[in-house]
């Protein structure tokens, strides 16, 4: 039966936005170069109709350049439906484009809603606020161990506040009277210390020239004036 009615073609797939708009392109091309040609041509004849005087020769120039210029009317015409169809194209993709971001957008807003949903079903309200109450306790219970170590072992629990408010005052009493006697309380007066020398009775020691005359004087001189070498003594 293929052989006698043929195979089936299949349908070519209808070009996408990207394939038309670069085609309008390529024909945009060409219309340009056109329309540069015509431009040259356009200039030539120009200089012609200036160098030409007035007649018949002029007025075909002037016929030729008026041909040229009805083909660059045409072909302006084609260039802008030729502009206005890859801006069309161009809407449309951009279009294309922010439909297909924003089905992007929605997939991946729907996954991390889908994944956020699972998350909440594991963490609740109510077992926060206990694990907070908790820590609260926790916190509480440190507190009071922290001061029940830091109690002092000196000082007995059964003294008297009255009674040491009243030796407070009482030393007040005595630095006040101290002060007023010497005018400095006597535990900030200096240390006198003791005159040794005094104690002792030792005379002061000689100064100036006169002490060293002394030294010399008590040295003795051999025959060349100079200190004698003491003798050692020699006992029996």
């Amino acid at each position: 039966m293929r052989r006698v009615f043929g195979a089936k073609k299949d349908k070519e797939p209808p070009p996408s936005i990207q394939d038309a708009s670069e085609k309008i392109n390529k024909r945009g091309d060409t219309v340009d170069e056109k329309i540069k040609k015509l431009d040259a041509e356009l200039a030539r004849y120009k200089e012609q109709i200036k160098k030409t005087r007035p007649g018949p020769a002029q007025e075909a120039v002037k016929a030729r350049a008026m041909r040229i210029l009805k083909q660059k009317r045409m072909y302006e015409g084609q260039r802008d439906m030729l502009y206005n169809q890859t801006y069309n194209l161009d809407q449309v993709a951009f279009a294309s484009e922010g439909i297909k971001d924003a089905q992007q957008t929605m997939s991946a807003l729907k996954s991390a809603n889908k994944e956020l949903k699972g998350m909440m079903k594991t963490v609740k309200i109510q077992d926060i606020d206990n694990l907070q109450d908790e820590m609260m306790d926790l916190m509480d219970v440190s507190n009071e161990i922290q001061e029940t170590l830091g109690r002092s072992y000196n000082v007995p629990d059964d003294i008297d506040e009255d009674e040491l408010m009243g030796e407070l005052d009482a030393l007040e009493a005595d630095m006040g009277m101290e002060t007023e006697s010497d005018g400095v309380p006597s535990y900030l007066q200096p240390d006198k210390e003791s005159d040794l020398d005094a104690e002792l009775n030792l005379p002061s020691a000689p100064t100036g020239q006169g002490a060293l005359a002394s030294r010399y004087n008590a040295q003795a001189e051999d025959e060349l004036g100079l200190p004698a070498v003491p003798r050692a003594s020699v006992r029996g």
